[in-house]
């Protein structure tokens, strides 16, 4: 119950975080953030209750959190297309930042990128991402807020979702370099305003559930939300088996089966022992009420 009190009640942003993070949502809306307890919670006083007609041009927006940095596709060890540079590359790369992860595969059966791919071990690449929010009738007007760091391919790789989803926007976009000056060299408070605009956002979806940003935001969502702050989990086991069948299913077919995943991943299910009780709050101790 500690526990749960002092991450849902207690912890707050510090006010400069709190006030950036206002500016990034009021961009993001056209308007001031909305007075509900989720944006009081994140936003304390920067939240100020918008009059009609603010409300009645209201932007909505959904937030991805984009999980296909070097050091999460370099630990997969999957293959994405890059050839023998790619290779090169991640292996270069594990070397020098996995140096266990080599120690300990050297002790275990090789398993194929095909394998891994096949057993859902893959981060969701950007084009697959695209696939994912089309399938679920996201249409290409669809203002979408991209959090995390720098994405592995750079352009080149980000081109199939700007392609089907032009309006992406970033903290960068949104905000000057005055503004954003004050958190500049603290990555963790630069993360903080991702963690702002994913947990106000209207809907949020995640590439990587295991990623800790992702967790803590759902979590936080799943606490304030009141039931309208869906998340959308793809789980990449089921999506890695619809893939293998792009060049045989119809379009129809596949809009029905990424629809199920989501679904069934949707629901809210009581926290399990062992569980974090900041990713998945759902219990006696913490959200629910002891009959």
């Amino acid at each position: 119950k500690l526990r749960c009190k002092c991450n849902f009640h207690a912890l707050k942003f510090s006010t400069k975080i709190q006030r950036v993070g206002s500016l990034l949502l009021e961009r993001l809306r056209k308007h001031r953030a909305r007075k509900n307890t989720l944006e009081e919670q994140l936003l304390g006083s920067y939240v100020i209750k918008p009059d009609d007609d603010d409300e009645a041009q209201t932007s909505k927006y959904l937030a991805l959190h984009l999980r296909f940095e070097v050091d999460m596709v370099a630990y997969s060890r999957c293959y994405f297309g890059g050839g023998e540079t790619e290779k090169t590359e991640l292996r270069l790369y594990r070397e020098e930042h996995f140096p266990l992860l080599l120690e300990r595969l050297k002790k275990t059966r090789y398993v194929s990128p095909p394998e891994l791919r096949r057993a859902g071990r893959c981060p969701l690449t950007p084009e697959e991402a695209a696939l994912v929010l089309a399938g679920l009738g996201f249409s290409s007007k669809t203002l979408i807020y991209l959090a995390g760091s720098q994405i592995y391919g750079g352009e080149s790789r980000m081109q199939p979702l700007i392609k089907l989803y032009p309006h992406i926007v970033t903290k960068e976009d949104l905000l000057s370099p005055v503004e954003l000056a004050p958190l500049r060299n603290f990555s963790s408070q630069l993360a903080a305003l991702d963690f702002i605009a994913t947990a106000a956002s209207d809907v949020f979806a995640m590439t990587d559930s295991g990623s800790q940003l992702s967790s803590l935001v759902s979590g936080f969502r799943t606490y304030y939300g009141e039931g309208n702050a869906p998340t959308l989990r793809p789980s990449k086991l089921r999506l890695a088996a619809i893939l293998q069948q792009n060049s045989t299913i119809s379009w129809h077919i596949f809009r029905e089966r990424i629809k199920k995943m989501i679904e069934e991943n949707q629901r809210v299910h009581t926290r399990r022992n062992g569980r974090s009780i900041y990713r998945q709050p759902q219990c006696n101790e913490c959200m629910c009420k002891n009959q």
